[in-house]
């Protein structure tokens, strides 16, 4: 194999931004596999969730927003805690920042090192990261399990439906447009990063977004799914990418082999099939590399820092 150049340090081209109205109290903020920020519009207020990279970034979703409201932004939702999509939210001077219980917990375990990290990963994402205050984004209101917000008369659900993308992955549930905005948990034509996965989990957890029968879904990267069956291609390609990389690590790791020798197998394996979508040479060492710890060792993620990200790259491309 060839060496690849680190993360996504090449990817330097700009992307086109998508604004979809889902209904008239759901958009979806898209740009060709980089990650989506979604928007829902109450009778009162509106929710952001999932913020951009930097507050410079945020700016351009709040433009759009402008575009259609003049509501106040009066929560901010992370579906979950990477620095890609949390460092963007002191933009919108919301009054509320919610995530769940373990996210919060995440941030106060790995939240610098996982700032230092991303950071470095994507520069492109991270323009202006000059703009990002100091320290880490904070939630102001936690919750475990399910919490429910009224804008008005609009139901919104906050859920946690199981570990996948990370251990405190939260859902925000319309019921009555039956909309989802799924964060990284579903993604469309983008390779899921499972560096902090549970891959165990991931599967199950799909099938309880899947049991709500969600008619519309927002996912973390990727076009807006509009339809119950793009919903559904959503949901069965992110299952499979998870399914068919976890089952080749393990099968490797039962074999005895080192981690080398399984990710360099399990690429080939996956290339055919998921190769082409956005971020796959970006995610798939950090992807085997975490699920190889899951099966062998850790069942726990382990903190990811800009020195053992390097270390690790040279160790499985270099």
């Amino acid at each position: 194999m060839n060496p690849k150049t680190f993360a996504s340090a090449a990817d330097l081209e700009e992307k086109r931004v998508s604004f979809d109205r889902l209904s008239e109290h759901a958009y979806a903020y898209t740009a060709e596999g980089d990650p989506n920020t979604g928007i829902i519009i109450g009778d009162d207020a509106v929710m952001v969730i999932d913020t951009q990279a930097t507050p410079v970034m945020a700016q351009d979703v709040i433009r759009r927003i402008r575009e259609v409201t003049d509501k106040p932004i009066r929560y901010v939702l992370l579906s979950h805690y990477h620095a890609v999509r949390v460092l963007g939210a002191s933009a919108y001077g919301a009054e509320h920042v919610i995530a769940s219980e373990d996210t919060r917990d995440l941030i106060v375990e790995r939240g610098e090192q996982d700032k230092a990290s991303e950071i470095g990963r994507f520069p492109r994402l991270f323009r202006n990261v000059e703009s990002v205050p100091a320290g880490l984004t904070w939630p102001t209101m936690t919750f475990r399990g399910k919490m429910t917000l009224w804008l008005g008369s609009l139901e919104v659900q906050l859920l946690q439906l199981g570990r996948g993308h990370t251990k405190g992955d939260t859902v925000a549930w319309l019921p009555q447009e039956k909309i989802l905005f799924s964060g990284d948990l579903v993604e469309f034509d983008a390779t899921p990063y499972a560096g902090d996965a549970y891959f165990q989990d991931w599967p199950q957890t799909l099938d309880a977004i899947a049991a709500l029968q969600p008619e519309k879904l927002v996912p973390g990267r990727g076009a807006a799914l509009q339809t119950p069956a793009q919903v559904q291609a959503g949901l069965a390609g992110t299952r499979a990418f998870v399914q068919d990389l976890y089952e080749s690590v393990k099968a490797g790791a039962a074999r005895g082999e080192d981690l080398r020798t399984v990710y360099e197998a399990t690429f080939a394996r996956l290339q055919p099939r998921y190769g082409h979508w956005v971020i796959f040479n970006h995610c798939m060492p950090f992807d085997v590399t975490r699920a190889y710890d899951e099966a062998t060792t850790f069942p726990d993620p382990r903190i990811w820092t800009a020195e053992r990200d390097r270390q690790m790259w040279e160790a499985l491309e270099g």
